[in-house]
Parts: C-alpha cells; sequence; structure tokens
C-alpha cells in the first residue's frame, strides 16, 4: 500500500468512523445497524488487553442478533436503560492505519472519548477503538468493532448506551 492510498484510505475511514459516532450521539439506531455486516462482531471486552473475546468476560460481544436485541432494549422504553438512557457526546480522534487483513478489510485503531449526560451529571469514558471495516463503493461496512475502554475491569455505573 502506497503512502498516498495509506492517506486516503485513513482518511475516508475517519469519516466513516465520525459518522458512525454521530449515528450513535442522534440515537439513530437503524442506521447504525445497516453499517455492519451480517457476521460483524461488537466487543467491549471487560480486560481491555484481551484478545480472546469468545473465551473472556466481556461487556458486549455481540454478532447481528445481539445488535439487534440491544437496539430494541434501547429504544423500546420497557427497560431501565431505555427509560432512563443517558445523552452522549463522542469525539473520535487519533486515526492509524494497521493494515490489511487477508480478506482486504482496512485495520484501523482511533481514540474515542464519550461524554454521557445523565441525571444532572457527566460521565466520561475513554478508549482505544479497533476497526476492521470492509470498504464498499467510497465507504464501508463495519467488520469488527472492538471498545477496549481505559478503565476496563473497573465498576462501571449502568452503561445505558452503545459504545
Amino acid at each position: 500500500m502506497s503512502t498516498l492510498s495509506a492517506t486516503h484510505d485513513v482518511a475516508l475511514a475517519a469519516e466513516f468512523i465520525a459518522l458512525e459516532a454521530d449515528l450513535l450521539d442522534s440515537r439513530d439506531y437503524a442506521s447504525w445497524l445497516a453499517l455492519w455486516v451480517l457476521d460483524g462482531k461488537y466487543v467491549v471486552p471487560v480486560n481491555p488487553d484481551e484478545t480472546n473475546y469468545e473465551d473472556m468476560l466481556n461487556y458486549a460481544y455481540d454478532d447481528a442478533a445481539m445488535r439487534d436485541m440491544r437496539v430494541r432494549r434501547l429504544t423500546s422504553g420497557e427497560s431501565m436503560s431505555a427509560a432512563h438512557a443517558g445523552r452522549t457526546l463522542r469525539s473520535v480522534s487519533r486515526f492509524r492505519l494497521l493494515g490489511q487483513n487477508d480478506r482486504g478489510d482496512l485495520l484501523v485503531r482511533s481514540a474515542q472519548q464519550l461524554i454521557e449526560y445523565k441525571f444532572n451529571r457527566h460521565r466520561t469514558y475513554a478508549a482505544n477503538v479497533e476497526w476492521a471495516l470492509r470498504p464498499e463503493g467510497e465507504s464501508f461496512r463495519i467488520v469488527e468493532k472492538v471498545v477496549r475502554l481505559l478503565n476496563g475491569g473497573d465498576a462501571l455505573a449502568g452503561i445505558t448506551f452503545l459504545l
């Protein structure tokens, strides 16, 4: 991959990741779900250094069915997380192209700072986020999103939103 195409790929990936953050902050979950490939994985490991997600404890390890159920819980109004969902604002930055996998997916790492406003207080969550993004036309589809919370493993107070 040439430096010129890598720079272009990082710019496109950064734009896509910013779109994903905006969809989540806007609670446009239907559009967010449409960003994923069918067999994509959304992972939030408890241990931020973990790589074996299937055999270890995770805050989230979601396939398409679990992502859909999570969105239904957030939007139904019937669960505690839906009734008292916080408002969020994500800032994404520090995009780095790590390479490509054997399927041609771009591997990208970025930083994310998420601020939640709920019950008249703000909480901040910081994470390194790793992406596997499948090129599709001039955009991408999410193959894998791994959110590595800096304070993963600590007691977290009810996350009522998608990271």
